[in-house]
């Protein structure tokens, strides 16, 4: 880690991205799918 701390730091960040990105993606789909939002 002290030699190559890029061998944390961009997976790490990769996975961050992945995980917002799915987060996303669910909360499109539900604003999109859910009925009961729909009706307010």
């Amino acid at each position: 880690m002290i030699r190559a701390p890029w061998l944390s730091i961009f997976p790490g960040l990769a996975l961050s991205l992945a995980v917002f990105g799915f987060n996303v993606l669910g909360d499109a789909l539900r604003d999109l799918l859910d009925p009961r939002l729909r009706a307010s």
